[in-house]
């Protein structure tokens, strides 16, 4: 029996029995002090007052404290270690939130309540554009999410919300500094938050971001099986980041108004041993940096009664024009001397996106939110060089019209959920006539031209929702649902055919794909209130025609490699190129495809705290522990799925001074799909310590915290160069928060 269905086997059963056990034990215990957890209105959530504890689908929300303790450089870097959730990395530059093994186009990434408009789910070595170090508070919601959040929510939601749109308005004026340094990197990042309320209806907010770095250090060498060359260096993964936003809030007793224009701009390294004279091994004679960024304007309002028979209106927009280049460095063999630098991949994306939300007064006991959200979207990736056109995805555009319901009732038992949503995809490709690619040449050995024209591609989309929570007494809940959701395919997985330059991939694409069709069952248990506070979780979801990214094994094992036309090895231009020829001689793109089968995906996750001390010096013991398993219904396994997890932690304190620390083990995975590695298990130790400063007009946080203290060389199963980006070693930030105003 594999280490992983081991650890599931004696994990859930143990954690279930301590709980019920503990639960009896401690009964009489907290019957006088029964100290009760946090409430946090869940803002992605429509209805716009629920907490955490209301809510039936299992969510995650980091905020204060422990949204202090995590804040790092990425989205993906926040949240990796919560139950379901990691990271899928490609170097520093690039953290990307995994959701129970679904990441890229499956979870969706909001930006105060909508989608980032971006091109992250369009490629593993994309940066997610956003400012998550500012956020005020981050919403996980696990498992399919597409009754409110559209087609794309299959795998799950992460909503990170700002402190642009927050209808509270204070008189004076106040400010937010936050500012750190590691000597890992020379990395260092800034915040700052400002605020000014000019009456009792108008208040004006500013937010600034930067992060700097060098390159990050290692253990060990930055590939697998490197052993020549830099030893602890994580060649090219510097960062340079900007990120300003202005915001004007007008508040009335009847609701608000809100206008923010933003920008976001980052330059980043794509992680790879670089080494063109081949004077310490066998490194690469250039190195790709992403250069990206994106203006954005978003409006937000909500109407208070605005009806009879209408609690609330809620409007949310957003338009975003986005922009991202791949360029190439090229040095010269002979002298190591710079030569060029070379646009090899430019993207385009120009999106308009907004929602209504209708909130109904109580229907014979139903009080409920109908919605309608309508999404416009234009792409386009090109490859500039030469006359020929060639595009890595070809320009299309993208329109979705959907309306959802969601009801809720109590109940005696405690409450019920029911929702739908039906939605119409329809993606327009451009003709493409002339392109330097011909096609490929598949597995079975038949040739597979490149498609000049695509007609439309249309999809109606239905998702159905049930569940209920059930109250089996004022500390204990049981979770209950089950969804059916329809996702489209996304434009890369139907139109891509090309060289994706900086992800190191000649990716195929099927315009022929159709949807997926989700079941997705989930059963929880919860304790909320009392010393001790558990989540437990398991899932079954169960995908009809999943389309996942799949290589093709070259019969040693390793991954079919082609050049930057899609020839193989002794084939087209790669068996008869001339000196000089570069990229059509070179077999340097993994050659992967979009396919699609039936699948299935299994898990669990758990989450536990114990107040062993209470008083000035209290002591707070933690654990948690995920699975989750992915394979193909016909047999084998799915690639890139997170391996096991588990985890332990404590938090303790005296008078201003706290203190965390939190181990997690990663076990090695595998399983794997075809033409994929096995990846060792690590450990990673992590430490926090804070000093709380206050004073009169400022509430200062001096912090201290390390991470992967182990300097461990870890490789993340779920990111896909793996093998060539390992994580960054040993990390110790030092750093202020500080809060000024009244």
């Amino acid at each position: 029996m594999s280490t992983t269905r081991t650890v599931v086997h004696r994990l859930v059963p143990a954690a279930v029995l301590a709980a019920a056990v503990s639960s009896q034990m401690l009964a009489a215990q907290e019957r006088e002090e029964r100290p009760l957890l946090q409430e946090i209105v869940v803002t992605a959530d429509p209805f716009g007052n629920r907490t955490v504890d209301d809510l039936i689908q299992p969510i995650t929300v980091i905020t204060g404290e422990q949204l202090e303790r995590r804040r790092s450089g990425t989205i993906g870097d926040i949240l990796d270690g919560l139950p379901g959730v990691s990271n899928s990395d490609f170097g520093p530059g690039v953290g990307r939130p995994t959701v129970r093994g679904q990441q890229g186009s499956r979870v969706v990434i909001l930006d105060d309540g909508l989608r980032v408009a971006d091109v992250s789910g369009e490629g593993a070595d994309h940066a997610i554009a956003l400012e998550a170090r500012g956020a005020d508070q981050i919403e996980v919601f696990r498992g399919p999410t597409t009754l409110l959040y559209g087609s794309g929510a299959a795998g799950g939601v992460v909503n990170v919300r700002s402190r642009r749109f927050l209808p509270v308005t204070e008189p004076g004026t106040r400010a937010l500094i936050d500012g750190a340094y590691s000597g890992n990197g020379d990395d260092r990042l800034g915040n700052v938050h400002l605020e000014h309320a000019l009456d009792d209806a108008w208040t004006l907010r500013a937010d600034w971001g930067i992060r700097r770095s060098n390159d990050f250090s290692i253990d060990g060498f930055q590939e697998v099986d490197q052993d020549e060359g830099f030893r602890g260096r994580l060649q090219n993964s510097s960062i340079n980041t900007d990120t300003a936003s202005g915001t004007v809030m007008y508040t009335q007793d009847w609701g608000y108004l809100g206008f923010s224009a933003s920008r976001w701009r980052t330059d980043y390294g794509i992680p790879e041993v670089f080494d063109p004279q081949r004077i310490r091994g066998d490194g690469s004679d250039d190195f790709e940096r992403v250069f990206a960024e994106h203006e954005r304007f978003d409006l937000r309002g909500e109407f208070n009664d605005p009806l009879p028979g209408w609690e609330a209106v809620r409007l949310k927009a957003s338009y975003t024009s986005f922009e991202q280049q791949e360029v190439e460095f090229e040095f010269s063999r002979s002298d190591g001397q710079f030569e060029d630098a070379i646009v090899e991949a430019e993207f385009q994306n120009d999106e308009f996106d907004t929602r209504l939300d209708f909130v109904h007064a109580p229907i014979n006991g139903w009080r409920g939110v109908l919605g309608v959200q309508y999404t416009d979207r234009d792409f386009f990736a090109d490859d500039p060089r030469g006359g020929d056109r060639t595009f890595y995805v070809r320009p299309n555009r993208t329109r979705a019209l959907a309306a959802y319901i969601v009801e809720e009732r109590e109940m005696n038992f405690g409450r019920m959920e029911l929702g739908a949503r039906l939605e119409r995809d329809r993606a327009n490709p451009e003709n493409i006539f002339g392109s330097r690619v011909p096609g490929y040449t598949q597995a079975d050995g038949t040739f597979l031209p490149f498609p000049e024209t695509l007609g439309t591609k249309s999809q109606t989309l239905l998702s159905l929702s049930g569940g209920a929570i059930i109250d089996i007494d004022a500390a204990h809940h049981v979770r209950v649902s089950v969804t059916r959701a329809e996702r489209a395919p996304t434009a890369e997985q139907l139109f891509a055919f090309g060289r994706h330059s900086a992800a190191g991939t000649f990716e195929i694409g099927d315009p022929g794909l159709s949807r997926e069709t989700y079941a997705n069952f989930e059963v929880g248990i919860d304790r909320h209130e009392g010393r001790l506070r558990y989540d437990l979780t398991a899932f079954y979801n169960r995908a009809d025609d999943y389309v996942f990214l799949a290589s093709e094994d070259d019969g040693t094992g390793e991954p079919v490699f082609v050049n930057d036309i899609g020839n193989r090895a002794g084939e087209g231009a790669t068996a008869g190129c001339e000196p000089g020829d570069g990229g059509l001689c070179r077999l340097r793109n993994q050659l992967v495809t979009n396919e699609q089968a039936d699948a299935e995906f299994y898990g669990a996750e758990f989450g536990a705290s114990y107040d062993l001390v209470t008083g000035d010096m209290p002591l707070v013991l933690r654990a948690s522990a995920d699975m989750v398993r992915g394979s193909l219904r016909d047999g084998g396994d799915l690639p890139r799925i997170t391996p096991a997890r588990f985890g332990v932690g404590f938090d303790t304190g005296w008078n201003d001074v706290d203190f965390s620390v939190d181990l997690q083990r990663v076990n090695r995975q595998n399983r794997i799909g075809e033409a994929e590695s096995r990846t060792a298990g690590y450990n990673l130790l992590s430490a926090d310590l804070q000093w709380h400063v206050r004073a009169a007009g400022a509430d200062t946080t001096l912090y201290l915290r390390g991470r992967n203290l182990l300097n461990e060389d870890g490789r993340r199963h779920q990111s896909f160069f793996k093998d060539d980006a390992p994580i960054i070693g040993r990390a110790i930030y030092i750093g202020f928060r500080t809060a000024l105003g009244n």
